[in-house]
């Protein structure tokens, strides 16, 4: 069993693939498996929750990035954006968990322009919680 940040890791790179590819993120997952490749079951659980909340992801993503459609993003900030804003929702780890978890995996994989990007979005998602947490 990979550790939580490698699982989230995997998680990005099969949302990243399915983005690219155009393809249902659980697709992917079963493709994956197929083909041999571990997939860690908090990174299952991660990218089958994305999959199941996509639109309402999308949605409070749009309504949080100002100025930038999500469509738009950098495909590698938008799957990192979209398991970060899964996680808030499902309100599992400390909002600054999830967000520091995208912020470092935004510089590692993406600009260092990408993590203050991600950042705000994700701050501006948090600060709506009930629990503000």
């Amino acid at each position: 069993m990979a550790s939580r940040r490698e699982a989230r890791r995997q998680a990005i790179d099969v949302l990243y693939q399915a983005d690219v590819t155009d393809a249902d993120p659980v697709v992917v997952l079963e493709q994956w498996n197929a083909a041999g490749r571990d997939v860690d079951p908090f990174a299952r659980s991660l990218v089958e929750g994305v999959a199941r909340d996509a639109p309402e992801i999308d949605r409070s993503l749009s309504e949080h990035s100002e100025h930038w459609a999500v469509d738009r993003m950098a495909s590698v900030d938008r799957a990192v954006l979209r398991l970060a804003a899964y996680e808030l929702r499902a309100g599992d780890v400390p909002p600054a968990v999830a967000i520091d978890e995208a912020v470092r995996a935004a510089k590692d994989l993406s600009t260092e322009d990408s993590g203050a990007f991600v950042n705000g979005i994700l701050g501006r998602i948090a600060a709506e919680r009930p629990d503000r947490g």
